[in-house]
């Protein structure tokens, strides 16, 4: 449903910490370049246990919330329905209010590095190695799944992470090996690397960069680049960053919320860069 420029209406993105987030940035852009003149997008520290009480204490004006750590998973009980996607990873990152009061949930994070790498012409690789176990280590398990043919080698630092892994590769059909992170510079070979790690993590593998490595998706937009992407670009190969995935994460959630078609890509992250640099 097209929501009408001069509705009043309201979103914002949650999480904790927050200070930090682009998300606003990106947001407010595209309502700008879509003439949606009486939306507002801002953020707020909400952790777990204040988050029930933050959904109750929504009005009819609010058309949808983004979600970051720690609350993409603690609000599933709380929504009336999730997406197949959000569901499959047991993570929702985008919640959209119904006319009719519902509350649905939707993971955009799967589709958006589908579209950061399909940008990039990456649509199919034979295999792949995933740096990290966590959250985003998962979506990128899901998002391996639409694309990779063979194995995916993750790297992780506990036998606890390793059973993890594979527990969601076999729920999202992806064949998956696990290997210590002791050995993660092996990971620099793969056609398609991800780092999911948080900043600083991979650091060390960035002299280990082969001359002529494949592509690399570095999940992080800050600091940026990261001593393993900058590493990477210098050796000729190509580099998605966390930026590309955050956009056109993104581009989904103002699409979901505005019902605009098609939200404004090139403005958005524009805008994310500008921030960056400002930064």
């Amino acid at each position: 449903m097209t929501r009408a420029a001069t509705d009043a209406r309201k979103a914002a993105v949650l999480g904790s910490p927050i200070a930090h987030s682009l998300s606003p940035v990106l947001h407010r852009a595209a309502y700008a370049e879509l003439g949606l003149t009486g939306w507002t997008y801002d953020r707020f520290e909400v952790d777990e246990a204040a988050l029930p009480g933050f959904l109750a204490g929504l009005g009819p004006r609010w058309a949808g919330l983004s979600l970051t750590m720690p609350l993409k998973r603690a609000v599933i009980p709380l929504l009336d329905g999730i997406s197949d996607t959000a569901a499959s990873v047991e993570a929702v990152n985008t919640v959209v209010f119904t006319d009719d009061g519902r509350r649905l949930g939707d993971n955009t994070d799967i589709p958006g590095m589908l579209a950061a790498l399909g940008e990039r012409g990456i649509d199919k690789v034979e295999s792949a190695a995933v740096l990290g176990a966590g959250a985003t280590a998962s979506s990128a398990l899901a998002a391996l799944a639409r694309i990779c043919s063979g194995e995916v080698v993750a790297y992780v630092r506990s036998a606890a992470r390793a059973a993890e892994m594979q527990q969601w590769g076999e729920r999202l059909g992806v064949r998956v090996r696990t290997a210590d992170w002791a050995d993660a510079a092996d990971a620099l070979h793969a056609p398609l690397v991800i780092a999911t790690t948080p900043a600083g993590a991979a650091d060390a593998l960035a002299a280990a960069v082969p001359e002529r490595p494949g592509t690399l998706f570095d999940v992080l937009y800050e600091p940026w680049p990261t001593a393993l992407a900058a590493r990477w670009t210098a050796h000729g190969g190509p580099v998605v960053g966390g930026l590309d995935l955050l956009v056109h994460q993104a581009v989904l959630q103002v699409e979901q919320m505005t019902g605009r078609v098609p939200a404004p890509l090139a403005v958005m992250r524009t805008a994310g860069e500008r921030a960056l640099a400002g930064r």
